[in-house]
């Protein structure tokens, strides 16, 4: 049996009209439970990892999470290069109705062409964990001048079974107004979809851009793991 569900069972119109209208978009039970297990049983094998990083030390918040090397386990590079090609269509219609002046690759290849090509080589797909008490701090993932304005988390363990608290926040900050704040609590095995760092917003004469920033309210009993999938690579 796959680790995943068949991704082109998914309606991504649906997705596609979600993401235009929200800035993300949740795919239910994508990932099957023995997969996401495996996932969190493998972050202590150093093998997979390049960097770790210690959260407290650089005020990210309260946790521990560790960088991939590649080359990335399959069922990871698998789900970065199948979902890439669908929101890349999204993010050229973001880039289009902003009138900004960049269009993004077809295929997650001919994009880690171009990050490579601006010294952005090392892999940015992450696995984090948290323990009680933990969070993470309102942020966003760039890490470089070649960046894709959208990524993905996968969660890898029950709320409320394996941990309480530990909201996915996403605040949208909205020009000349009072910021929004979106609280999130996807399941084991969901896949959430998000701006990297900003969307559209339509109003009466075109679109504004609305700055976006994420980040995880505090855990208060149990652990909680995450995969973080990131699309650009980081600066060598």
């Amino acid at each position: 049996m796959a680790d995943y569900k068949n991704l082109d069972t998914i309606d991504w119109s649906a997705v596609t009209e979600h993401m235009h209208e929200n800035g993300y978009c949740l795919l239910p039970k994508i990932v099957h439970d023995d997969a996401c297990n495996a996932l969190i049983n493998s972050y202590d094998n150093s093998a997979f990892y390049r960097k770790t990083i210690v959260m407290e030390r650089y005020r990210f918040g309260s946790g521990e999470y560790k960088y991939f090397q590649y080359p990335l386990p399959d069922l990871i590079q698998n789900i970065r290069e199948s979902i890439y090609p669908k929101l890349a269509t999204i993010a050229n219609k973001w880039m289009q109705v902003l009138h900004i002046d960049k269009t993004f690759p077809d295929s997650f290849s001919e994009l880690q062409v171009l990050c490579h090509a601006n010294n952005q080589t090392k892999p940015t797909v992450l696995i984090l964990k948290y323990g009680k008490g933990g969070f993470n701090t309102l942020h966003q993932d760039l890490y470089g001048e070649i960046f894709f304005p959208m990524q993905l988390v996968l969660f890898l363990n029950e709320p409320e079974v394996d941990y309480q608290g530990g909201e996915f926040v996403l605040m949208q900050q909205t020009p000349r107004a009072q910021s929004k704040a979106i609280v999130l609590k996807p399941k084991k095995g969901d896949i959430l979809i998000f701006t990297t760092n900003f969307r559209p917003v339509k109003r009466s004469k075109g679109y504004y851009r609305a700055n976006m920033k994420h980040g995880v309210s505090e855990i208060h009993e149990g652990n909680r793991c995450t995969l973080g999938i990131i699309f650009h690579d980081a600066l060598s």
